[in-house]
């Protein structure tokens, strides 16, 4: 059976590496999205009438709609939406800016949440669906310098545990992405940078340096990921993973920063729970 995938932020990265792995498949209907249709030209020696390239900010909720309609009116159907588009930001807590942290927002939080709403009516009606939302390493654990990167994915984290839950009953399912370093621009171009002016944070000017430095040259593989994840929707959608670290870093920073917390709530369970009425 042919599935239709709708892919948000295909121009480079994980969306770039899912786009050219998708369209190479006889199974798939592909939905290509960037701001800027030109930067998917990359897809052109794979057009055999199953692909279509469409124009999305995922600010827009004009464009949203359009795109929606667009692939229904095409392919009759979504049944794979891959919410990829995102954006980095570098800077302390204290000395970030406030107008380029509420537009990651836009970007990471309400583009995923607006892209979702707009599918949902046409999974609903079919009765199954599968969206995938890209968090983070940085959805479970927080570093120095990420403090509202590190928030945005927290808040892709509670969004779709809790939406997971509603459409359970419907055919419906969600999974999270949760990457750690990979060879993308996030790091580099993708990222907004704010080095720290302040004498209190210079030691955290050459981690966002480095930070910059560093992209492309990370452990992680994008087109192993992009294949994975095919895998995972393809052939285990019975028993697809809510989480699915991507990256030895990403599981091994989450099993240490869980098992750490399963111990610390231990150690305060009877406190926590004196906190309580006593049981008439």
């Amino acid at each position: 059976m042919t599935k239709t995938w709708l892919i948000t932020g295909t121009s480079t990265g994980f969306g770039k590496s899912l786009a050219t792995f998708l369209a190479q498949k006889d199974d798939v209907n592909l939905v290509a999205t960037a701001r800027h249709t030109d930067q998917l030209d990359y897809l052109d020696q794979y057009d055999h009438g199953k692909i279509l390239k469409a124009t999305l900010d995922v600010t827009n909720r004009d464009e949203i709609a359009a795109v929606v309609k667009a692939t229904t009116d095409k392919f009759h159907g979504i049944d794979v939406l891959i919410n990829n588009a995102g954006l980095g930001y570098f800077g302390t807590f204290e000395e970030s800016d406030r107008d380029a942290v509420r537009y990651m927002f836009d970007v990471n939080v309400w583009g995923l949440i607006d892209m979702t709403r707009a599918v949902l009516p046409t999974m609903r009606a079919q009765k199954r669906g599968i969206v995938v939302n890209f968090s983070s390493i940085a959805g479970l654990a927080s570093f120095p310098t990420l403090s509202f990167y590190n928030s945005s994915k927290y808040a892709v984290e509670g969004v779709t545990e809790a939406a997971a839950q509603e459409v359970a009953g419907l055919g419906i399912k969600f999974m999270l992405i949760e990457p750690s370093g990979f060879r993308t621009d996030w790091a580099g171009r993708s990222s907004q940078k704010t080095m720290p002016k302040l004498a209190d944070y210079q030691q955290f000017a050459s981690r966002i340096e480095g930070s910059e430095e560093g992209a492309h040259h990370e452990a992680g593989d994008p087109d192993k990921a992009a294949a994975i994840i095919y895998d995972q929707v393809t052939n285990h959608a019975a028993d697809l993973p809510l989480r699915l670290p991507l990256g030895q870093w990403s599981t091994d920073t989450a099993i240490d920063k869980y098992t750490k917390t399963l111990a610390n709530f231990k150690t305060l369970h009877d406190l926590s729970a004196s906190a309580d009425q006593p049981e008439k």
